[in-house]
């Protein structure tokens, strides 16, 4: 899509470090082959360079590059209680890639890591190895792919949501999300759907993604790209998220509501989630500290366990849940 981040010249990255160990993998050469003017740079690991201290991410996030490694054990993590767990017992999370390729001011990835270069473990296998190994000492399994990026917008480069739905169509314990801000979905529009792959779309107002969405597609294309996944028959959740609070923001997201229910099948739909604007004291203290291009941080703020959130989230909350729910069942939408 013309003027979004989605768009991979051969040119994108400047850079890319790659650890010692990491040659011997197939998606390594896929990543060089495909961006072959970019710099290599051979390293010991990839915390040499992720973690260096007093680095600029806002300036990085401008030119990032990449960096591919292999990650150790553990690769699978327990869901933190920030995250909802759609009534899961067993929720975890895996990350084959760190940072994302979009620049939301309100995204939490820019307080947690001290580098906005995006980390490519190339060791995907051993990720699925170690979902078999916990799968079979469960009855169920609930997964989310794309906590800590997008992986749907990397798929012009990086085929891991494929290579996920794949694995997930073959193990039906396992329920899965893949979770985007993207409109790539022609990039897996000709996998057949699976019914216990979920596809997640991220939405916001128009004028929040203008506003604090920065290199996202807009919201039609995002409403476009759902029309078609669900005609094709997958599984689509709305992720409402995160409400953020602005002027006007009751009518606002009162209009946001109208728009999507009115755009697309709501019959179709799997579920929705509503989520406020919520994040760690440390990561929110940083951030405000650091990122001057945004006001998302000046807000009056309430903290609760260590989490940031707002006054009025109940109200807020309740607020798009009553305008859902002339659209949309009250039983599949998450609050």
């Amino acid at each position: 899509m013309k003027g979004s981040k989605e768009y991979f010249g051969a040119n994108r990255f400047s850079h890319i470090y790659v650890e010692d160990r990491a040659y011997e993998y197939p998606i390594t050469h896929m990543i060089l082959d495909r961006f072959q003017s970019a710099h290599v740079v051979s390293i010991k690991h990839y915390k040499n360079v992720f973690n260096r201290s007093k680095q600029n991410f806002w300036l990085q996030k401008r030119h990032q590059n990449i960096i591919l490694a292999v990650k150790d054990a553990p690769f699978l993590y327990e869901g933190p209680d920030i995250c909802e767990d759609f009534g899961n017992k067993h929720f975890y999370y895996a990350s084959t890639i760190l940072n994302c390729i979009y620049d939301c001011h309100y995204c939490y990835l820019q307080g947690m890591y001290q580098s906005a270069n995006i980390v490519v473990f190339v060791n995907i296998e051993d990720f699925f190895h170690a979902i078999d190994k916990k799968l079979s000492h469960l009855d169920s399994m609930y997964l989310c792919t794309s906590y800590d990026t997008d992986l749907l917008a990397l798929e012009g480069i990086l085929p891991y949501s494929r290579e996920w739905i794949y694995f997930a169509a073959q193990r039906g314990k396992l329920t899965m999300e893949i979770r985007t801000k993207s409109s790539n979905y022609s990039k897996i529009e000709d996998i057949q759907p699976y019914p216990n792959v979920i596809l997640a779309w991220t939405l916001s107002p128009k004028e929040i993604i203008e506003k604090y969405e920065k290199g996202t597609p807009p919201l039609d294309s995002r409403l476009n790209a759902i029309s078609k996944a669900i005609d094709d028959g997958w599984n689509v959740r709305l992720s409402l998220e995160p409400i953020v609070r602005v002027k006007d923001w009751r009518r606002l997201y009162t209009d946001f509501i109208h728009t999507i229910c009115t755009s697309i099948d709501m019959n179709k739909i799997y579920d929705i989630n509503i989520g406020v604007f919520r994040m760690n004291k440390e990561y929110f203290k940083k951030i405000g500290r650091n990122r001057l291009d945004t006001d998302i941080f000046s807000h009056l703020i309430d903290v609760e366990d260590g989490v940031v959130c707002y006054g009025e989230e109940e109200d807020m909350k309740g607020t798009l849940a009553k305008e859902l729910f002339k659209y949309y069942p009250s039983k599949k939408i998450y609050i």
